[in-house]
């Protein structure tokens, strides 16, 4: 396999990979997004919609039932009365989000849009803040999801803004975790500078917090001190992983290798050795280090992390035979390199991933050609 074609595979993998319950491929948090998906259009509910809707209830119960039902509400309604409607509407808030994660869960993502829509309205209705920031949210993951980054862009710093409003400061993870987010939105969108000073402030904001709790006194450093110490320095290392993907993509590698180095390092201390994720990160290292032609450190990286992910049954053992299989052919090792593919290949097929089988089908068509070559070179030095 070419360089860029193992490049645009590790790419593909990192984003491939979990991501966090805001969006996109986070290295320690929830919820699943795939970018490449299909680029289904978001269907906002208009205010004609909204309009035609109302008139046509309004016809069907005539004047002298719309009357009654202003005359009702203008002279009828309590606080308990009012108590109800917003527990109705919250009750109805929470089921539309419950809908919209099945929906994105079992792929499909009309589906997830159209209840997403229909709960940010009550969440305005009800003047949640929380519930406007958490679905805004998830409606710019949806976007992202989708392929439609400026929409994501304006959702994520909607979001943010409602979540500064109501004094959330600067520093707070959620806050840096939904920056980094929009960096790596104009990563993808080629905008270096505001690519690169997402990162920046991202990176150097949790920097200063975890000097900070450096300089904590041990008798202050409390148990939640030490819950958020860990969940920053576990953001520091996605964003680490992030910057490096974006680095990577940039033809960076030396960048790309030490931001590798050192997500990998806060992943091994915070959540193991085996840790599913620890193991991705030392594939995706192994990747760059093949990429600079540092084939033996490289191989006895991702020898490492197949070994390990076959005792954890970690779910990408099938992605990470594979690179292994990958180095081996640059190495020369073809038999080897085969052997493997075809053993990715059909745990690939066994997992239902389609993007690692197409990619293992790339791999083992180059292993094809460079065999090719090595019979070819032979006899035409012969003929000579």
């Amino acid at each position: 396999m070419a360089a860029s074609s193992v490049l645009r595979s590790v790419l593909s993998r990192t984003l491939g990979r979990s991501r966090c319950a805001g969006g996109f491929r986070c290295v320690y948090s929830s919820a699943q997004v795939r970018p490449e998906a299909g680029r289904r259009l978001a269907c906002w509910e208009t205010a004609s919609t909204r309009q035609d809707r109302k008139t046509n209830f309004y016809k069907r119960g005539g004047d002298g039932a719309l009357w009654a039902a202003v005359a009702f509400s203008l002279f009828s309604s309590t606080d308990e009365d009012k108590r109800d409607e917003a527990q109705r509407k919250e009750d109805e808030m929470i089921l539309l989000l419950k809908k919209a994660k099945l929906s994105l869960h079992r792929g499909n993502l009309s589906a997830a849009s159209s209840f997403l829509h229909q709960a940010v309205a009550l969440a305005h209705q009800t003047h949640n803040n929380q519930a406007i920031i958490y679905t805004y949210s998830q409606m710019a993951n949806l976007a992202y999801l989708q392929g439609h980054l400026d929409s994501a862009e304006k959702l994520f710093k909607a979001a943010m803004s409602f979540m500064l409003a109501g004094g959330t400061p600067e520093d707070d993870n959620a806050v840096i975790e939904m920056s980094l987010k929009l960096a790596t939105i104009y990563a993808e969108q080629n905008k270096v500078e505001l690519a690169e000073h997402g990162f920046r402030f991202c990176l150097e904001s949790l920097e200063a917090k975890l000097e900070k709790h450096k300089q904590l006194p041990e008798d202050e450093r409390t148990e939640e001190h030490e819950i958020l110490r860990r969940d920053t320095h576990l953001l520091l290392g996605l964003c680490l992983d992030s910057r490096a993907r974006y680095r990577a993509s940039m033809l960076h590698l030396n960048q790309a290798g030490q931001d590798y180095r050192k997500a990998l390092d806060i992943c091994r201390r915070e959540q193991g050795e085996t840790h599913p994720q620890t193991l991705v990160l030392m594939s995706d290292l192994a990747t760059i280090l093949d990429l600079q032609g540092r084939h033996d450190e490289a191989l006895a990286l991702i020898q490492q992390a197949v070994d390990l992910s076959l005792s954890t049954e970690h779910p990408d053992h099938h992605v990470l035979l594979g690179n292994l299989a990958g180095i081996l052919m640059h190495t020369g090792r073809l038999e080897d390199s085969v052997r493997f593919y075809q053993e990715a290949l059909g745990r690939a097929a066994q997992a239902g991933d389609q993007a690692a089988m197409d990619q293992i089908q790339e791999g083992l068509k180059e292993v094809k050609k460079r065999r090719s070559q090595e019979r070819k070179e032979p006899t035409e030095e012969a003929a000579q």
